[in-house]
């Protein structure tokens, strides 16, 4: 069992910035695969951006050049720096540890409380 705790969250306006941290504890030593979801009213939870055991990342079509996943074992971390917000970024971001089966991500941890992130116009 995987304990996350997801921090960063705020209001930002179209075009800005804003880094997610995810503190991670529990039954691994380091981190290796983990991806960040978010989740909103208005849409399905869905897995925003992936990063494997060897450092590879895989982006939601949506986000891909503008957000940016790793990780950080040396701080028990995984981040995600998101660049040029849109207003549709808007949603509760989860960060996860998990693994591959084949190209597909499975989360394995504990679902965090997660952290929102709101892109006003």
């Amino acid at each position: 069992q995987v304990q996350l705790v997801e921090f960063g969250g705020g209001l930002r306006q179209p075009g800005e910035s804003l880094d997610l941290t995810c503190g991670v504890s529990g039954s691994i030593f380091t981190i290796n695969a983990a991806g960040w979801y978010r989740q909103s009213p208005e849409k399905q939870r869905e897995l925003v951006a992936v990063i494997d055991g060897v450092g590879r990342t895989s982006y939601l079509d949506s986000v891909k050049g503008r957000f940016t996943i790793s990780r950080d074992n040396a701080e028990n971390t995984v981040h995600l720096q998101m660049k040029s917000l849109r207003p549709e970024d808007t949603a509760d971001y989860y960060c996860t540890t998990g693994s591959f089966i084949g190209t597909n991500y499975y989360p394995n941890s504990q679902w965090g409380q997660g952290t929102q992130v709101t892109v006003s116009s």
